[in-house]
């Protein structure tokens, strides 16, 4: 399984998760979108219905009647009734039950980098998990670090 550490610049997360959500769709893939932070999903919810001005991307918050037909479900919890096997952790905090899923997307800012630095660590030794490190410049692009 694959984790994938990004380390948030100057634009928040709601910013920047759209368009990584918008290639896993198009490519037929679901997405489990976790925080424990209700404002940080209400921003994203909102992130996603205008992510386009011509279109918008499909998503609902748990708990609501379709949640299995959701592509991309935004939740409280690493649980995921849309069978998602992408998971993409917001508030910075790491769940090991992202380590269930195919992919898991880690999002930390300047304030969560010292869980990060420990979510890191303790997957040095995990097998089966391969770890990439990602930082977000000025311009607003991705660059591998590690």
């Amino acid at each position: 399984m694959q984790v994938d550490f990004y380390q948030l610049g100057s634009r928040p997360v709601e910013q920047v998760l759209p368009r990584i959500a918008e290639r896993l769709v198009e490519s037929g893939a679901r997405l489990l979108v976790v925080s424990g932070i209700e404002a940080q999903l209400a921003l994203l919810d909102n992130a996603l219905w205008g992510w386009k001005p011509d279109s918008f991307l499909p998503h609902a918050i748990a708990d609501g009647v379709d949640d299995a037909g959701q592509p991309i479900l935004l939740s409280f919890t690493p649980e995921a009734p849309n069978g998602a096997r992408n998971i993409a952790l917001i508030d910075g905090q790491w769940r090991d039950q992202a380590l269930d899923f195919d992919r898991a997307f880690h999002f930390f800012d300047g304030e969560t980098v010292e869980a990060a630095r420990a979510a890191w660590r303790g997957l040095n030794d995990r097998e089966g998990v391969e770890r990439r490190y990602w930082a977000l410049d000025d311009d607003g692009k991705w660059s591998q670090m590690a």
